[in-house]
């Protein structure tokens, strides 16, 4: 029993938890910064240029990239954090009992720096930066989807800004992917 409640709550390929164990640690801490007073920060992160890995290099150096990814990763947060591996090279972070946003910028940072450090697998210099968005709680949403939702929205931002960077979401960010969903779905019945 055990062992099928491990499978069904992480990522078999990195051992991390997945979007379900995901949603429970992140309502958990939810929960408990409403009690304390504190902040939760959701971080959204996106490896840039991974497909040219697996195009070129193949699927199973791709696979042992994101395991590396996921390794460093995890030694870039605290214990009572929860990093999770959301499929394909898409992870995401809960930060939770901060005191302030710098806090979560700060991890971001050092997020960025490891992942973005050249890596050697099978003979093979591997460098790719990552793009992280960051949603706070309360201000940036109050639910864990909402979070979730809204800290992919920056991270979208911080590739559109050119990749390698962290973007913080913010109502903007949020009107523009709607004018844009407005927009396309005007051209379609156009």
């Amino acid at each position: 029993e055990a062992r099928v409640r491990h499978l069904s709550e992480h990522d078999t390929l990195t051992n991390l938890p997945n979007r379900n164990l995901l949603q429970v640690r992140l309502q958990q801490a939810l929960e408990h910064a409403r009690r304390e007073g504190s902040l939760v920060a959701v971080l959204w992160i996106d490896l840039d240029r991974f497909k040219i890995i697996n195009d070129s290099l193949g699927h199973n150096i791709g696979d042992q990239f994101l395991i590396e990814t996921a390794q460093r990763l995890h030694s870039q947060i605290r214990a009572r954090d929860t990093i999770s591996r959301q499929g394909g090279d898409e992870f995401a972070v809960v930060l939770s009992n901060l005191e302030n946003a710098d806090q979560a910028a700060l991890i971001a940072r050092k997020i960025q720096e490891q992942v973005g450090n050249t890596t050697w697998i099978a003979g093979h210099e591997l460098a790719v930066t990552p793009s992280i968005g960051i949603a706070l709680f309360p201000s940036d949403g109050e639910t864990p989807d909402s979070l979730l939702k809204n800290a992919e929205a920056a991270m979208y931002h911080a590739k559109q800004q050119g990749r390698n960077n962290c973007q913080f979401f913010t109502p903007a960010i949020n009107e523009r992917f709607n004018e844009r969903l407005n927009l396309e779905h005007g051209l379609r019945h156009a």
